[in-house]
């Protein structure tokens, strides 16, 4: 019985708070993130030497240091440099641009397997490189790169939880706070455990519904 009221009174509205907080920072991370994963990835193929270059540096270092560092750089680095950002701006940056170095490798690979022909046809007919690939190669470059990009959605939402190492006190962090007054580890963190498994489930359940309405008959198989 007092476990049950002390869950009611102290977890429950202390979760729910931290959850809420996580629902902010997942929903503008994950369109930021796809938003530049598909300006790089188009960047990366269809760009100059140059700007290819720039893209490709951004995806290695994005890609190859640690989520938990960058977010550290944001926060506690950027002050050295007379540059301040709240806890939750910074964790947002720093969920953006890794999520969408990862995106953007999504995102090439499905530009890249758009058969040439498409290319000529469009410039046979007078479309200029920009209007061909934003009307032509991205629509059918996105469809193809939607299971990958849908992945990367479901790890936002897991490594979300990170934040409160910037003192951004989500769902995780809540839980921490709970668990270190009570020692309740093992509850309060399998509770938590069921939250993200329910967001994860439910981005799972849309991002399917959405793979199927963008399916083009003739070209691509429904998900068995």
């Amino acid at each position: 019985m007092e476990e049950w009221l002390y869950i009611q009174t102290e977890v429950y509205p202390a979760l729910l708070k931290g959850f809420w907080v996580s629902l902010q920072l997942i929903v503008p991370s994950a369109f930021c993130g796809l938003v530049i994963g598909i300006m790089v990835g188009v960047l990366r193929v269809y760009g100059s030497r140059a700007v290819m270059a720039v893209a490709d540096t951004y995806v290695a270092l994005f890609r190859g240091i640690p989520l938990v560092v960058q977010l550290f750089i944001w926060y506690f680095g950027l002050p050295y440099i007379k540059i301040y950002l709240s806890p939750f701006v910074a964790a947002v940056l720093g969920f953006s641009l890794c999520s969408g170095a990862y995106h953007s490798e999504y995102v090439r690979g499905a530009l890249l397997s758009i058969k040439r022909g498409q290319m000529l046809a469009a410039q046979s007919l007078g479309f200029n490189k920009v209007r061909m690939i934003f009307s032509i190669i991205l629509p059918q470059a996105i469809r193809r790169a939607l299971p990958g990009c849908g992945n990367e959605i479901i790890y936002l939402i897991k490594y979300s939880s990170l934040a409160y190492m910037i003192t951004c006190i989500e769902l995780t962090g809540q839980g921490k706070i709970l668990a270190s007054n009570s020692f309740k580890y093992t509850e309060i963190f399998l509770i938590i455990g069921a939250c993200y498994l329910v967001m994860t489930s439910v981005a799972s359940v849309i991002l399917g519904h959405l793979e199927d309405r963008l399916l083009l008959p003739g070209f691509e198989h429904h998900r068995i």
